[in-house]
């Protein structure tokens, strides 16, 4: 997981997490990220910083261990876009949770699950499971309405 500092057009800025740095480039691409602030979708990467432990703060049990090097340490949030962000994880993680309760999970054969809906094989149903991206481009190259189930930075703990 990567954290990126965000900031969009009008000035807001704010954090989110991605699987990786090519999952962030085809979510802004997409117009999937977007400002909690304002909603705008013209969102670029903020200037970050990496974090950097000393090898005895790392070694002292006070600090946890040190984030992999592919994860950056974000400027200070300021109060109100914490309460946001927190808001805005908690709105994330009842969606989720809320598809998770009243959909199947069908695993693997979601994409074929999907198709076969689409195209009227088998009747319509709530379903979620798993998807490759080139999958998920094929499915909506196909027409195929698919959405990625939110990934909250605590579900890695």
């Amino acid at each position: 997981m990567i954290r990126y500092a965000l900031q969009c057009e009008r000035g807001h800025a704010f954090e989110s997490w991605f699987q990786n740095s090519s999952a962030y480039e085809s979510q802004v691409k997409r117009k999937l990220v977007s400002c909690p602030a304002c909603g705008s979708a013209k969102v670029e990467k903020a200037i970050m910083a990496p974090r950097i432990v000393g090898k005895k703060a790392a070694e002292s049990p006070e600090n946890p261990p040190a984030a992999p090097a592919d994860v950056v340490a974000a400027p200070a949030s300021t109060p109100l876009l914490m309460a946001q962000e927190r808001e805005l994880r908690a709105k994330l993680k009842e969606l989720r949770d809320h598809i998770v309760k009243s959909a199947d999970n069908v695993g693997e054969r979601f994409p074929n699950e999907a198709r076969k809906m689409h195209y009227g094989d088998i009747e319509h149903r709530p379903i979620y499971g798993e998807a490759s991206p080139d999958e998920a481009r094929a499915l909506i190259d196909e027409g195929v309405e698919v959405t990625p189930l939110p990934v909250l930075p605590e579900d890695r703990n």
